[in-house]
C-alpha cells in the first residue's frame, strides 16, 4: 500500500412538490400553496437587470451580480463586486488560459428583456461572443443563469461565469473530499479549480453566514462536465462556474449549456444540502436503489482498508468486536503483485484460506479489484487498447507507473507500455466501452463464485473526469463508470460493491466507499485540522453508501490520530491500518478508541 500514489443538464422538471426555500427551513410545499397570482419577474432597467422572487432579489449589471439579497431579512450577500473590469463571462482554453468576453478591446454589451421573466445580456467581445441567460423559477424562487460562449479560435475548454465580490464573512460548505466549510480566503482552497465529480463531488456550493446564506446548484442529469473555481490568483472572494465542452476539444468552438440556480435560505447549510438531496433522489430514483441495498450494510461498524492476509489478524478481531460488524478490505490477495497484471484475479493459496476462514467467522471481506486500471502487458490490452483514457489537455496516456518509489507517467512508447511489468505500469480504460465491462464483470463473476464472496471493491472509481477521448459509445466516463458499477452490482446473486471516493455519480450503486482525506493522500496537508468538522456528503449520500478511511490510519502519532478523527467527522466508519494481528490484540489509544466505537 505504500507504493501507491494515486492520479489525482441544466433543464429543470418541476415536481408537484416542491422545496421553497421562502417558507420554513425545511418546507416542502404545494406550488398551489404560492400566494395566488404570483410570479417572480425580471426586468431591464437603464441597461441593468432586476430580479424578483418569492425568496430573492437581485440585480445583475453586464453579466455581474452587483447584488444579491435574502427577501425575507433584507440581508446582503455581496459586496464590491468587479464591475469595473466586468469579467464576469470567460472562455478558458489548455493551461488555464482565460480570455474575458466583455468590453474590453473595443468590445460591447447589450441586455435585452425577452419577457416577464426572462432577460439577456449579450457580449459582443475582441476575442469572443457570448450570452448570458437570466430566468426565474416560480416554483423554487431560484434565479437561473445560463452562460454561453464561442470564438473562432479553436480549443475551447469551457466557458466561465464568475461571481465577485462575495462577503468575506460567509464560510463556503461544498461536496470537496466529503465536505468542507471554510472562508474563501483560506489557503487550503484558495485559487483552486474543482473538476466535477472527482473533485466537486456533487453540482453544488453553499455560502453560510450565521443564520441563513445563499446557495448555488445546477440540476443537471446529462453528465456534463462542469467546474467549480475557488478565488482567483489576486482575489479569493470570487466564484468561477465552468461548463466545459466534451473532449477532444482540439477544434472545438463553444461552450455551455448548464443552468446555474441561486438561491436563498434560512438556517444553516443542511437546509440547502437537504433540498438538494431530494431533488437528486428523484432525478435518479434513487428511493428505489435504497431500497435494493443490502441489510447487513447497515450492520458494519468498524473497518480495517489494506488489511494483512494473516488469519490471525481475524482472531485477534474476533476477540474484540463482533465479526459481522467488522468491513475488511482486502487488497494482497491474488496471485500477481499488488496493481499488476490486471484484469487477472486469481486467488493465491493463503487469500483462499484466509477469505474462507473469514466468511466461515462472519466477517465482511472485500477483496480488491480494478474497475478500469489494467497492466498493458495483459492479453486484454490488445482487445481494448483503442479506448484509453488520455488528457483532454495534453492527450497524454493516464495511469501511472512506478519507479524508484515515485510515480512516473505511462510510457507513450508502445514496446515499454507492454514490457515494463516490474514498473506496475497501469492505464485506464474507458468504462463506457462494452467490452471492457463484459471482462472485467466475466473476471469478477469466476473470482465470487470461487471465493463466495457477497462484497467486492474496485478501485479509482473516483477517476471519471473530462478526458480526450471523452465519448464512448454515446457516454462519457461518469456515465459509464455508472453503468460498470451497476453491472458488476448485478452479478451473480448480486455483490455489495465497495470503491475509491465518493460523489453523486459513484453513490447511486456503491454500498462502500474507501475516502480520502483533503489533498492528503499518503501524507497529510498542512491544516488538515480545519477540513474536518462538516459531513454534507454523508448527509448526500449516506442512505445509499458508507464511507470508510483510507491510509495512515494506525494510530501510531498525532497525524494519525488527525486523520482518524476528520474521517470520523466526515460521517466515516471507524476505520483502522494496521500490519500485524498484535496492534488489535495491543492496540494504542487510537487504535483502542476506533474499537470501541465500533463496539459502542
Amino acid at each position: 500500500m505504500e507504493r501507491r500514489n494515486f492520479i489525482k443538464t441544466a433543464g429543470y422538471s418541476a415536481a408537484a412538490t416542491v422545496i421553497s426555500p421562502a417558507l420554513g427551513e425545511n418546507a416542502i410545499i404545494d406550488s398551489s400553496l404560492l400566494p395566488a397570482g404570483y410570479r417572480g419577474t425580471v426586468k431591464v432597467t437603464d441597461n441593468k437587470i432586476v430580479i424578483d422572487t418569492i425568496s430573492l432579489s437581485a440585480t445583475i449589471e453586464k453579466g455581474v451580480i452587483t447584488s444579491l439579497k435574502d427577501k425575507p431579512s433584507g440581508e446582503e450577500f455581496i459586496e464590491k463586486p468587479d464591475t469595473a473590469n466586468f469579467r464576469a463571462l470567460q472562455l478558458l482554453y489548455r493551461n488555464n488560459e482565460l480570455i474575458n468576453i466583455n468590453e474590453e478591446k473595443f468590445g460591447s454589451t447589450e441586455t435585452r428583456q425577452l419577457s416577464e421573466q426572462r432577460a439577456e445580456v449579450r457580449f459582443n467581445s475582441w476575442d469572443g461572443d457570448g450570452v448570458l441567460n437570466v430566468s426565474v423559477d416560480d416554483i423554487t424562487g431560484d434565479l437561473v443563469i445560463e452562460p454561453s460562449a464561442y470564438s473562432s479560435r479553436p480549443g475551447v475548454f469551457a466557458c466561465r461565469w464568475n461571481i465577485s465580490g462575495i462577503k468575506p464573512s460567509l464560510d463556503l460548505v461544498a461536496p470537496f473530499f466529503q465536505g468542507i466549510k471554510l472562508k474563501m480566503d483560506d489557503p487550503l482552497i484558495k485559487n483552486s479549480r474543482w473538476r466535477w465529480p472527482s473533485d466537486w463531488e456533487a453540482g453544488l456550493a453553499i455560502f453560510q453566514s450565521k443564520e441563513r446564506g445563499f446557495w448555488i446548484h445546477t440540476e443537471d442529469t446529462q453528465y456534463r462536465f462542469k467546474a467549480l473555481q475557488t478565488g482567483t490568483s489576486t482575489d479569493p472572494f470570487v466564484m468561477g462556474l465552468d461548463s466545459e465542452a466534451f473532449g477532444p476539444i482540439d477544434d472545438n468552438l463553444s461552450a455551455g449549456g448548464i443552468c446555474w440556480r441561486i438561491n436563498t435560505f434560512k438556517g444553516d447549510w443542511k437546509v440547502p444540502a437537504e433540498k438538494y438531496r431530494q431533488w437528486y433522489w428523484k432525478a435518479y430514483n434513487l428511493e428505489a436503489e435504497e431500497q435494493q441495498r443490502q441489510k447487513w450494510i447497515r450492520d458494519v461498524k468498524f473497518a480495517v482498508s489494506w488489511c494483512p492476509g494473516n488469519t490471525d489478524v481475524l482472531d485477534a478481531l474476533a476477540k474484540k468486536i463482533d465479526p459481522g460488524k467488522v468491513l475488511l478490505h482486502f487488497s494482497n490477495w491474488r496471485t500477481d503483485g499488488y496493481d499488476e497484471n490486471y484484469p487477472d484475479y486469481f486467488a493465491s493459496e493463503s487469500a483462499k484460506m484466509f477469505l474462507k476462514k473469514g466468511r466461515e467467522m462472519g466477517f465482511h471481506i472485500m477483496p480488491h479489484f480494478n474497475s478500469i486500471d489494467m497492466d498493458p502487458s495483459n492479453p486484454v490490452y490488445e482487445r481494448v487498447r483503442d479506448f484509453p483514457y488520455r488528457s483532454v489537455e495534453t492527450k497524454q496516456l493516464q495511469g501511472w507507473s512506478w519507479y524508484n518509489s515515485r510515480v512516473i507517467g505511462v510510457p507513450e512508447s508502445n514496446t515499454n507500455r507492454m514490457g515494463n511489468r516490474d514498473k506496475k505500469v497501469m492505464v485506464k480504460i474507458h468504462p463506457a466501452l462494452s467490452m471492457w465491462r463484459s471482462i472485467l464483470g466475466e473476471r469478477i463473476l469466476n473470482a465470487s463464485k470461487e471465493l463466495s464472496l457477497n462484497t467486492i471493491f474496485i478501485d479509482v472509481t473516483l477517476c471519471i473526469w473530462n478526458i480526450h477521448n471523452s465519448i464512448v459509445e454515446s457516454m462519457p466516463p461518469t456515465e459509464g463508470m455508472n453503468k460498470l458499477i451497476r453491472h458488476i452490482s448485478e452479478l451473480g446473486n448480486g455483490l455489495a460493491v465497495g470503491g475509491e471516493g465518493l460523489n453523486e455519480i459513484t453513490a447511486q450503486r456503491l454500498s462502500f466507499a474507501q475516502v480520502h482525506l483533503y489533498r492528503s493522500w499518503q501524507t497529510s496537508t498542512e491544516g488538515l485540522d480545519r477540513a474536518g468538522g462538516c459531513n454534507l456528503n454523508e448527509l448526500l449520500f449516506g442512505k445509499l453508501c458508507r464511507t470508510f478511511g483510507y491510509s495512515g490510519l494506525s494510530g501510531r502519532n498525532k497525524d494519525e490520530e488527525l486523520r482518524m478523527q476528520v474521517h470520523l467527522d466526515h460521517g466515516a466508519i471507524p476505520t483502522v491500518t494496521i500490519r500485524s494481528a498484535e496492534e488489535i490484540t495491543n492496540p494504542n489509544a487510537a487504535v483502542k478508541r476506533m474499537l470501541e466505537l465500533g463496539n459502542g
